[in-house]
């Protein structure tokens, strides 16, 4: 196995290494380490460390809550270098994936490039929050998508997410950031927000009968931004689903905003529904 190349070296004797991963949420508490919960983050640190006898801490791109998934987290560690110089990342990659897998899979594992940090160097994070707007449930969907006995208005919940677009103060949206006061902003820059019916089979993204509920519309609101806070994509999707039932209007959403109080957004939406589905870097 041949030596990792120099870019990926810290200057203290580590080397960093770069991993994606996919996960469904269910079971565990979120991702980072928690002591005696289930949780993505030690789930992975523990297979590492198996894999290298090492210690090992990660950092990555997004915290995702307790119940999240995700389709392409990514996550950076420091390994000691001659612990890093005897690995094969293809080998890394079976190894997690045999410790790990189904719930988490490792899709791409190797040295980082120079000055890479999997939180730090991330330009955009990309969500999906999926809804069933049925009279009943969908049994298989039901882990994946919030059901929602609408039926819902998608033409003005499109009209409300394009407020969100722009740079604005989040705290309506946010769970207040431990040791901060009430009148600290949460300023956040959203890249684009939409609501788009994925049922329908002329999509050309349509996704087949498998996520196509057996009842009613499986719909997909999209966000990405520069950064996001703790719950501001699920309360964001609560109070747009309640424009979708007409207890809110599309107007409201850029009063909520300016408003900065949280008392005046809707209730979360249930986690299960959101996923990470993208990290976007410069390289």
């Amino acid at each position: 196995m041949s030596e990792p190349p120099v870019s990926g070296g810290l200057g203290d004797g580590t080397v960093r290494w770069r991993l994606r991963l996919a996960y469904n949420g269910a079971g565990f508490h979120g991702f980072a380490a928690q002591e005696g919960q289930p949780t993505v983050g030690g789930a992975l640190a523990e297979a590492l460390g198996r894999i290298t006898r090492t210690e090992v801490s990660l950092t990555c791109a997004g915290r995702t809550d307790s119940g999240v998934h995700a389709l392409d987290q990514v996550v950076h560690v420091d390994l000691p270098a001659e612990v890093a110089a005897t690995l094969d990342p293809s080998a890394v990659i079976k190894s997690c994936n045999s410790q790990l897998g189904p719930a988490i899979v490792v899709r791409e594992a190797g040295v980082a490039p120079e000055g890479f940090d999997a939180r730090r160097s991330a330009k955009a994070r990309r969500y999906r929050y999926l809804v069933v707007d049925a009279p009943v449930a969908d049994p298989l969907l039901s882990g994946l998508a919030w059901h929602v006995a609408g039926p819902l208005d998608l033409r003005s919940m499109t009209a409300a997410a394009d407020a969100l677009l722009g740079e604005h103060d989040f705290r309506a949206f946010c769970r207040r950031v431990p040791g901060s006061t009430p009148d600290d902003p949460i300023p956040r820059r959203v890249l684009d927000a939409r609501w788009s019916r994925l049922s329908d089979p002329d999509r050309d993204d349509w996704p087949g009968p498998a996520l196509a509920p057996a009842v009613g519309d499986l719909l997909a609101f999209e966000i990405e931004a520069n950064a996001f806070c703790h719950q501001m994509v699920r309360s964001l999707v609560g109070t747009l689903v309640d424009v979708g039932r007409g207890r809110k209007r599309p107007s409201d959403i850029l009063w909520i905003l300016r408003s900065a109080d949280r008392q005046q957004a809707g209730q979360p939406a249930p986690p299960h529904g959101l996923t990470l589905t993208a990290v976007g870097y410069e390289d």
